[in-house]
């Protein structure tokens, strides 16, 4: 009260307490709702993929077919129901056929089943595979994918990594000399990229394997496998040739050409005019002018480079017999095994949220001119 007695009348008291700040707040409101967002995604895609992989309830209906004549079969060969009548081995066979129904929830409507299928994908409880095993014999879906990632990640890693940052380098050299016989090169070798990786997988082997006979046909390593480390390597790295090699000449021209043309759009502002009018070296201009501005595009590219690392190439990895998560979803569609399908899928969404995700803050990072979650706009 004597506080308040003693404020001079018209002035704005203090206000006492914490205040949090007002772009923390804006930054959390974005991120909150940005994630929301993407989770929603998240959801659509993986419920479109169970739908997909089931064939909107039509592989249950074959399953219980499956079922039927399963037990059909075990109750025909069964002696101890030999001699029985028509009407209690039919009631056998009804008992045995609605308890493995239940057992798998074939008893329910699609549409809730579908639900949980949703459920167990998004908390990755991914179940059994229903005709696929790993090479120790587990069903868990989790351990199939555990032992097929690292044969993905090193073949499509060393080959994308190696096109993203070739690609680069030959695009800034390329952008310097613009109207070269290299760039014309590479400008009309640009459409070949339209031509798939499997199709110059299938030249390569033959021409390098069949005919030559100096490089394998497929496989990751040889048979039986080396014991020694440094001959196991030098096994791996001769099986890595052909598939890397059909990924790059299958992506190199037109990666070099896109980079090239984006390259050549940020020499030709006016600012890096300025600066060539101020007497800046070229490395410093191509630093400074070219690079920073398009820092936020390449991270972009980077990041869903290292997203698309675990997909891997379904058909690829299938020709040069790869043991990859590509070749592990081609098996899982053929014998349509759905908790491989479903498991392959969750796991590049999540990896794609997620990347997206961290990107949207990178962004803000790198690139001064973004505002995250808005901000107050000047006239």
């Amino acid at each position: 009260m004597a506080t308040e007695a003693l404020a001079p009348k018209g002035v704005a008291r203090p206000k006492v307490g914490f205040r949090v700040p007002e772009t923390f707040l804006r930054v959390l409101k974005y991120l909150l709702f940005r994630g929301i967002a993407l989770f929603v995604t998240v959801v659509i895609g993986v419920y479109l993929t169970v739908l997909i992989a089931n064939m909107g309830g039509y592989l249950d209906t074959i399953r219980i077919a499956t079922i039927q004549e399963r037990v059909g079969a075990e109750i025909m060969n069964d002696p101890s129901l030999k001699g029985l009548p028509a009407s209690e081995i039919r009631r056998v066979m009804d008992e045995r056929i609605i308890t493995e129904k239940k057992t798998l929830n074939l008893d329910q409507p699609f549409v809730f089943r579908s639900i949980n299928y949703l459920t167990d994908a998004l908390t990755l409880n991914l179940g059994r595979a229903e005709f696929i095993s790993s090479d120790s014999g587990s069903r868990q879906v989790r351990s199939i994918l555990v032992e097929r990632m690292p044969a993905t990640l090193l073949l499509t890693g060393a080959s994308n990594l190696f096109l993203f940052f070739a690609a680069i380098f030959i695009a800034l050299f390329l952008s310097r000399h613009y109207g070269s016989w290299l760039d014309r090169i590479v400008i009309a070798m640009a459409p070949s990229s339209s031509i798939p990786a499997w199709f110059y997988g299938i030249f390569l082997i033959l021409f390098f394997a069949s005919i030559l006979h100096i490089l394998p046909f497929g496989g990751m390593v040889d048979a039986p496998v080396p014991e020694t480390l440094p001959a196991y390597i030098g096994s791996l790295l001769k099986h890595m040739i052909l598939p890397m090699s059909a990924l790059l000449i299958h992506s190199i021209f037109i990666a070099i050409y896109n980079w090239r043309t984006f390259f050549l759009i940020y020499s030709s502002e006016d600012y890096v005019d300025m600066a060539k009018a101020k007497g800046l070296t070229a490395r410093t201009i191509e630093r400074q002018y070219i690079l920073r501005p398009t820092l936020p595009p390449i991270v972009t590219s980077f990041a869903f480079t290292l997203v698309y690392l675990w997909q891997g190439a379904i058909i690829l990895e299938t020709v040069f017999a790869w043991p990859g998560l590509g070749r592990l979803l081609y098996q899982a569609i053929n014998l349509f095994d759905v908790p491989v399908i479903v498991g392959n899928t969750v796991l590049i969404a999540y990896l794609l949220v997620t990347s997206v995700f961290l990107l949207d803050i990178i962004y803000a990072l790198l690139d001064p001119r973004v505002k995250v979650g808005g901000g107050e706009r000047r006239a």
